[in-house]
């Protein structure tokens, strides 16, 4: 499998990072989370589902996108001996755990969702996290309050069902993108680096 490996000297854990649904792993955000996750000494392996590959916009369908989950974190395992968690963006977070809860990622630790889709845009409602209630390893939901793909009190709901296994850590003023509106004050590097400081204490504290 095509994939871009980011591992830090002195790296503690490996984060197998999926793309969102409408742009790949060299997107900016991805590039930029995997910079700064190695300046934290989180290493990352990037990917891309089939569809993304063959440069076709339609998303593979989930049995299609899931294979291509564990295909990755195979791979993952083969290039290097660190601990691994596994999510990404968006669709690549819920593909990450509908493979999960179908059964179990291998070496896999936890999950990290960078702006978990809990639903579409002006439908409100949280069927896509019922698979959620299978998994049984720590899950990191990072989300922020102006997300349009989950209703955040609905997203505060399935993480107290999920209790223990579930950290919910909210962007203030972040959309599904995490961009921040100026007039709340906060640059967009800012807003990265409590990402990535977020994944990576999380990390740490699950191994």
């Amino acid at each position: 499998m095509d994939g871009l490996l980011d591992r830090p000297e002195g790296a503690c854990a490996l984060y197998v990072l999926a793309h969102g649904a409408g742009a790949g792993m060299r997107h900016p955000f991805l590039a930029r989370t995997a910079e700064l996750l190695a300046e934290r000494n989180v290493a990352t392996f990037r990917y891309e589902f089939p569809y993304m590959s063959e440069g076709r916009k339609r998303p593979d369908p989930p049995g299609v996108a899931t294979r291509a989950v564990r295909d990755a974190v195979e791979d993952a395992s083969k290039k290097t001996d660190l601990p691994l968690v596994a999510g990404g963006k968006s669709f690549g977070g819920r593909m990450t755990s509908t493979a999960q809860s179908h059964e179990p990622l291998p070496g896999v630790r936890g999950l990290v969702f960078l702006g978990f889709p809990l639903h579409a845009p002006g439908r409100v409602g949280d069927n896509r996290a019922e698979h959620l209630y299978s998994i049984e390893i720590p899950m990191l939901f990072i989300q922020g309050t102006r997300d349009a793909l989950a209703d955040l009190d609905l997203m505060r709901g399935v993480c107290k069902q999920l209790g223990s296994l579930a950290t919910l850590y909210i962007v203030e003023g972040g959309d599904h993108s995490f961009k921040v509106l100026k007039r709340f004050g906060r640059k967009e590097s800012e807003v990265m680096s409590e990402i990535a400081d977020t994944v990576a204490s999380w990390t740490e504290g699950l191994l």
